[in-house]
């Protein structure tokens, strides 16, 4: 009967280590969102950065952790820190704009052209940050 509990003991121990284990280290790194594939809000980048000025609760409320498609005129296309490509889109703000982070490199992206980028939306640090995008039009 000892026998018996010990080992139920042993086996639920395993399995919950191998739950933990699941949820920590495997599934972070192997279910992230593919902005591709979802349905996105179409906005402008002088809209969504007006609407982030006006109210940024109720901006939130809207494009926190959504998939965002969102147009604008290109301010400049470089690497960041960690080497990804990022894009700057313009609105009608001087302080702030549009921050994108992409997925991968789209080639040339000049400064001045209308493009569309669609990824996800972090919040807003002074510029709204996109995170994940890809080019939808250039």
């Amino acid at each position: 009967m000892k026998k018996k509990i010990i080992i139920a003991g042993l086996i639920a121990a395993v399995i919950g280590g191998i739950g933990v284990w699941y949820f920590i280290f495997y599934k972070p790194t192997h279910f992230k969102r593919d902005v591709a594939d979802e349905q996105a809000i179409n906005v402008t980048a002088i809209k969504i950065v007006g609407d982030f000025l006006a109210n940024e609760d109720s901006a939130n409320k809207i494009y926190l952790n959504k998939a965002v498609a969102i147009t604008g005129q290109v301010i400049e296309a470089k690497k960041n820190q960690d080497g990804k490509p990022t894009v700057t889109l313009k609105s009608n703000d001087s302080f702030s704009n549009i921050y994108c982070t992409l997925k991968e490199d789209a080639g040339q992206i000049q400064g001045g052209n209308t493009i569309t980028v669609k990824g996800i939306c972090t919040g807003y640090l002074s510029d709204v940050v996109i995170i994940d995008a890809i080019i939808v039009k250039q």
